[in-house]
């Protein structure tokens, strides 16, 4: 892997601001979803251990894992939720650490049904129950000290699957038409926004991603007017998936049909975009490509100074604990010197 340095000219490392929030530089990381709530769906200490682990850089942008805003969806075990004085009150000690290490976070707030689609199970009753959950939601991640919130309308969650037709076979007000199933996402964006502001607002859509079995066959015409519906606000971001990626894995796309061009073409506002990026790919998005446009490129590597990651073991993903999770080393050339080593009070090199 090739590396970018912050002596470098690239764009990556100008300072931006997304929202209301300063950035020191165009690197973030990406909501993952790792499950080591307690069974309660109660962030954790070591969550906590995990973000400040993540956040050594000062300036950093995370986006945290995908969290449930209602007791109501379920499916998912040891997945935050922040619906409940007691997970807001987690969630502080988790901010309120970053804060310490001068990071930014998002809660990234969903509904999920599992991976079987049934919005036909959501009467209008239920749709706006919904809405209202996000909106409370977002009050909630503010009260835990958030910056902002993003709307998790991607990968086969609920939201998305009001959005795509493979789905969504409704033949009412939320679905039949393209500004029908478009309905859904921006009832719940302007909830939001009308409870936290725009700027503290950010949406995630996956246009091409067919995990959880989505992937409709003109996702340009429908996706191209969610974005047309929620420019209208001037939200903190849109974060994009790119097309190369389906959830864990990489997958073949066809270069001149499976692009996000016309996602950046109907969207003017600032971008958060991830899926696969290298630091070749990042630097060439935001300084050759889109010379003129806020970006900001989400990673799963190291960036400034080159480093690899430590192996990696699948298996750890989502069992639980600290394995694959908080135990990997801090790198050599790290030696105990970045702020997260100094926070926690202990050093560990590769």
């Amino acid at each position: 892997m090739g590396s970018v340095t912050p002596t470098s000219s690239s764009r990556l490392f100008q300072p931006l601001k997304l929202g209301n929030v300063p950035l020191s530089h165009r690197i973030a990381m990406a909501p993952l979803t790792p499950y080591r709530t307690d069974d309660a769906h109660f962030p954790t200490d070591l969550m906590c251990e995990y973000y400040i682990q993540r956040a050594a850089n000062p300036g950093t942008f995370i986006v945290t894992e995908a969290t449930y805003m209602s007791p109501l969806p379920g499916g998912l075990a040891n997945a935050p939720g922040i619906y409940n004085q007691a997970q807001i009150d987690a969630w502080r000690k988790i901010v309120d650490a970053l804060w310490v290490l001068e990071g930014s976070a998002n809660p990234e707030v969903a509904e999920r049904e599992g991976f079987v689609p049934k919005t036909s199970s959501y009467d209008g009753r239920r749709i706006g129950k919904t809405v209202q959950a996000y909106a409370q939601a977002a009050r909630n991640a503010m009260e835990a000290g958030f910056d902002g919130v993003e709307i998790h309308a991607a990968n086969g969650y609920v939201i998305d699957q009001f959005i795509q037709d493979v789905v969504n076979q409704r033949i009412d007000e939320y679905g039949g038409s393209v500004k029908h199933r478009s309905r859904s996402v921006v009832e719940i964006v302007d909830a939001v926004i009308e409870a936290i502001s725009a700027e503290r607002t950010a949406v995630r859509l996956s246009l091409y991603s067919t995990f959880g079995g989505m992937g409709m066959a003109d996702p340009v015409s429908q996706f191209g007017d969610v974005i047309r519906e929620v420019r209208r606000h001037n939200l903190a971001y849109l974060h994009l998936i790119e097309p190369r990626v389906l959830a864990l894995f990489d997958v073949e796309t066809s270069e001149t049909s499976e692009t996000l061009d016309f996602a950046y073409e109907a969207w003017k506002g600032a971008l958060l975009v991830a899926g696969g990026h290298t630091p070749e790919t990042a630097r060439r998005l935001v300084d050759q490509e889109h010379p003129d446009r806020d970006i900001v490129v989400a990673f799963g590597r190291r960036i400034r100074k080159g480093m690899e990651l430590e192996p990696w073991d699948r298996e750890t993903f989502y069992q639980g604990g600290a394995m694959g999770y908080t135990d990997y080393p801090y790198s050599k050339e790290c030696a105990g010197g970045c702020i997260s080593c100094q926070y926690n009070g202990h050093h560990r090199f590769a």
